[in-house]
């Protein structure tokens, strides 16, 4: 009669261990390359933080030297607002004479 057989199972075995193997290869290479990806991006965003913060610096010295020179010549002219208010009270420049320089000293600040 028929003599059954039984199933090769070490083919099967070796077969599914081959696919493991590169199974976890690729695996293996997939995750290299995301630790890649990661890192570049932490690198991009690393320089992003530093230039705003460059940009932000940049931007605060701006203002203080705005801030630093804005004040002196506007107190100059209102100063010399004051000086010539005062001359005008007490009559030595008319008004027309009053008039005039303020008008010159309001167009040079």
């Amino acid at each position: 009669m028929f003599r059954r057989r039984r199933p090769v199972v070490g083919g099967m075995v070796a077969g599914g261990a081959t696919a493991a193997v590169v199974g976890h290869h690729a695996a293996k290479k997939q995750f290299e390359s995301m630790q890649k990806a990661q890192a570049q991006q932490a690198q991009t965003n690393q320089a992003q933080a530093q230039a705003a913060q460059a940009q932000a610096q940049a931007a605060q010295t701006q203002a203080a030297q705005t801030a630093s020179q804005s004040p002196g010549p506007k107190k100059d002219v209102v100063q010399e607002l004051e000086k010539l208010a005062s001359l005008k009270q007490q009559g030595i420049l008319s008004e027309e004479e009053f008039q005039q320089m303020k008008a010159r000293l309001l167009s040079s600040s």
